[in-house]
């Protein structure tokens, strides 16, 4: 599906990385429209664009046309590591993969982008539970789902869930999991201090919270893909996604028929952390971090998993944990969830 983006969000983007995270999220909020089948055409003065190709056809051609200066058009395909989604650049028609360039995000086999814009993998372990973020008032744990590989010593692993702990509020967002993938069900379990959100099925249905003002949940599509954001202090863009039967022939996943191994794909952008902040993602945006990974590497592979074990979804309790320290939350007076309560952040 093609997204239509102003020019001066283009010219962001063409900043840098730092940027084109803002930018993704301005496109995953915008309003999708139906696409026509098969070639899709860039429309006069939108020249980054967001495709996602569907209808079985995952490398759908896309058709980039030069307005300015009357060049001919040329066509793009989405990469083979992000065949569902990519950016395409017209008229150079240059593709990217999402997740090699924002910082926040976390894609696939659980491939993170740190707050310094260097790759990394996390493995973790199937069916466990990890810290991906934790600060004085804001803390993320990812429950990890996977397949054992027998001819290597770990698990393909992926990220079915995360909850999210802020002041007493816990929030749930998952993948559920399904034997047979259709894009046109949600695939999304929310739920928000143990009340289900009930979304209706359609692009930009909106649920708010009555007790946290400043947090709300948005589609972004009809079915799997939604934007949470508590103004002033995070906001993740979820997309459920399944492993298809030919990523699992290609890669030896273990794909069975009773499971497709449904889990999230994520981008997140937070706006009130602590210089102390830590966990898999979250130490990567402090000042002080030092990247010892091996960043030239084809995998270059976050270490130390004990660090950030956590017992539960819903525990702050792995060794790396800054969540509840009411002393250093008190030291910071423009504290993050402090925020919400502030009028100018409704």
């Amino acid at each position: 599906m093609a997204v239509r983006w102003p020019s001066t969000a283009v010219a962001a983007c063409a900043i840098g990385a730092s940027l084109l995270v803002l930018c993704t999220l301005m496109a995953s909020s915008a309003s999708a429209q139906a696409p026509p089948p098969q070639v899709r055409t860039v429309p006069k003065g939108s020249n980054l664009v967001v495709i996602k190709p569907g209808g079985g056809k995952r490398n759908s051609k896309f058709t980039c046309t030069d307005t300015k200066k009357k060049r001919p058009g040329c066509e793009a395909t989405c990469p083979s590591r992000c065949p569902k989604e990519c950016l395409v650049l017209c008229p150079s028609c240059m593709t990217f993969c999402l997740c090699d360039f924002y910082a926040g995000a976390s894609c696939g086999d659980p491939r993170f982008t740190g707050g310094d814009g260097n790759n990394f993998y996390f493995h973790g372990k199937k069916n466990q539970d990890f810290c991906i973020l934790s600060d004085d008032d804001l803390h993320i744990n990812a429950h990890f789902i996977g397949n054992h590989n027998p001819a290597t010593s770990r698990d393909f692993t992926w990220i079915q869930a995360v909850g999210v702990m802020f002041a007493h509020h816990r929030l749930h967002l998952g993948a559920v999991r399904s034997t047979r993938w259709d894009s046109d069900v949600d695939h999304l379990d929310i739920a928000f201090d143990d009340e289900r959100v009930d979304l209706a099925p359609a692009d930009g249905a909106r649920w708010s919270s009555t007790s946290v003002p400043g947090l709300s949940i948005t589609r972004t599509a009809q079915a799997n893909n939604v934007v949470v954001e508590l103004k002033g202090v995070f906001r993740i863009v979820a997309n459920a996604v399944p492993i298809t039967a030919e990523e699992s022939k290609v890669h030896s996943y273990g794909v069975t028929a009773d499971d497709c191994l449904a889990h999230l794909d994520l981008g997140f952008k937070f706006q009130a952390l602590s210089d102390d902040v830590h966990g898999v993602l979250g130490q990567t945006y402090r000042s002080d971090y030092v990247n010892k990974l091996n960043v030239t590497s084809k995998m270059p592979v976050m270490s130390g998993t004990a660090d950030y074990v956590s017992s539960a979804l819903f525990a702050s309790d792995c060794a790396v944990t800054r969540f509840g320290r009411p002393a250093a939350a008190t030291a910071r007076t423009a504290g993050g969830i402090a925020m919400v309560t502030d009028a100018k952040y409704v």
